[in-house]
């Protein structure tokens, strides 16, 4: 299914999981107030100038893609989930994170403002 808003692809999970994507949703915009929804690559996702962060469901889990370098900068706090280059793992089973996501969107927001700027 093609999705054209983040309402709609929220809709499509059941209700638990639709609580848990709702309160990403909101942590996302209060650390990145400027952002805009976007629906890329078929899935959530927040755009700035670029895109600042994507988010998913899974059966088992939330998948968060913040790109590589969050993932590096914040591998500590990050230990206790599944990484790859560029992607957490949230389980559904246990708490989302969500001071964790605000932290990782802001740094991302700024990054992108600060390569913005560069740019002019």
């Amino acid at each position: 299914m093609k999705f054209r808003t983040i309402d709609e692809y929220i809709a499509s999970f059941p209700k638990d999981v639709q609580k848990t994507l709702r309160q990403i949703r909101e942590t996302i915009h209060k650390a990145a107030p400027r952002a805009t929804e976007v629906i890329s690559y078929g899935v959530p996702a927040f755009k700035q100038n670029n895109v600042l962060v994507y988010f998913a469901a899974f059966k088992n889990h939330i998948g968060f893609y913040p790109t590589s370098k969050p993932i590096a900068i914040f591998k500590k706090e990050l230990s206790a989930y599944k990484t790859s280059r560029g992607t957490v793992r949230f389980p559904l089973d246990k708490k989302i994170p969500l001071g964790l996501i605000a932290k990782i969107t802001k740094f991302r927001a700024k990054e992108d403002s600060e390569k913005h700027s560069i740019k002019k």
